[in-house]
């Protein structure tokens, strides 16, 4: 039980420190360059997957809010919704990096041949299925901030040091410690623990240095309010039921799932149905413990995409159902194929 609750920790640790970073990154990467790129057809569809293959929320939120103001087209938030896992790639990237990694490929290569396929053979008119130009309706966009300021930054960030500064920089000195010692994480030292530390020590790096209302607004309100706990929740509860169902009942997990396998796919392509990160959490989980085969971790991925499809669901039920339901069907053919293929 105290090996899963430090499995828990570790997971939700290097989650953590990875959200802050790539906070960071997205809003120092914000710019111009995305309209140039997205006034090209093919720039679209890699644009969208791109942004989508990016962990988290920010990059489906960003795709979203560029279809509703006229500047993509429907195809394009297909290629950025099958191409994101939400915040399951986070836990998937730390628990299974190398996977993790071929699998956010591929899914970037399927999303942008979907998007492509959505606009110009389903839908044939691209252009009358593009967003509302100006519609606008509550969704994260990030505002412009000067992530790395000139002049003295102990003057600047640390002479009145806000408690969110504080409290991050013990956090992540912590897990630094933890992991450095081996209390956490691998009890050696290997690429995974170096990888690890390198991150935190990056995190923490951007928590010393960046200005007050960044780090207030986008990495204390944002990461650690709303998405750690979840993501913290979610791992711990999906580890401590599966530890309860193989220790104390003594379940034989892989053996059940591989009889009804074909039935955890299409459970696994309905969950991701649900506009929400946490519930493809088991899948992950699942899967990295070597319960179910790629075909339904893949089949699951692409059908789920965290939270980014709310702020469409407000925008345009239509255009909801219609996105879900390409992916669905994408997610439930490629699943079946890879399947009968054995994977």
């Amino acid at each position: 039980m105290f090996e899963v609750l430090k499995e828990s920790l570790m997971i939700t640790s290097f989650v953590f420190a990875m959200m802050l970073v790539i906070e960071y990154v997205n809003i120092l990467t914000r710019g111009e360059w995305q309209k140039k790129l997205a006034k090209r057809l093919l720039g679209q569809y890699l644009l969208a997957a791109g942004l989508g293959a990016v962990p988290g929320c920010l990059g489906a939120f960003a795709v979203v809010a560029m279809y509703t103001h006229g500047i993509l087209g429907i195809g394009a938030v297909v290629a950025a919704m099958i191409a994101t896992s939400g915040d399951e790639a986070f836990v998937l990237f730390a628990m299974v990096p190398r996977q993790a990694a071929v699998i956010t490929a591929g899914l970037f290569i399927l999303g942008t041949a979907s998007g492509y396929f959505t606009d110009i053979v389903i839908m044939k008119k691209r252009k009358a299925f593009r967003g509302q130009p100006d519609y606008r309706f509550p969704i994260h966009q990030e505002d412009f901030c000067t992530c790395l300021p000139q002049g003295s930054i102990l003057a600047q960030q640390w002479k009145k040091c806000i408690p969110a500064r504080g409290i991050l920089t013990v956090v992540l000195i912590t897990i630094i410690l933890t992991f450095a010692t081996g209390f956490l994480g691998p009890s050696r030292w290997d690429w995974i623990r170096v990888s690890i530390i390198v991150v935190s020590a990056t995190a923490l790096f951007i928590v010393s240095t960046a200005p007050d209302h960044f780090l207030d607004e986008h990495l204390w309100k944002h990461v650690v309010m709303k998405h750690v706990p979840r993501i913290f929740l979610w791992t711990a509860g999906t580890m401590f039921v599966l530890y309860f169902l193989t220790e104390h009942l003594e379940l034989d997990l892989e053996k059940i799932v591989q009889q009804g396998k074909w039935i955890v796919l299409v459970s696994a392509c309905l969950i991701g149905l649900i506009p929400e990160s946490g519930p493809h959490m088991l899948f992950v989980t699942l899967y990295a413990q070597g319960m179910i085969p790629v075909s339904i971790l893949v089949a699951g991925s692409i059908v789920q995409d965290g939270h980014g499809m709310l702020p469409i669901l407000a925008y345009s039920r239509t255009s909801f159902v219609k996105i879900k339901g390409i992916n669905f069907a994408v997610g439930i053919i490629l699943g079946t194929i890879m399947m009968m293929l054995g994977f």
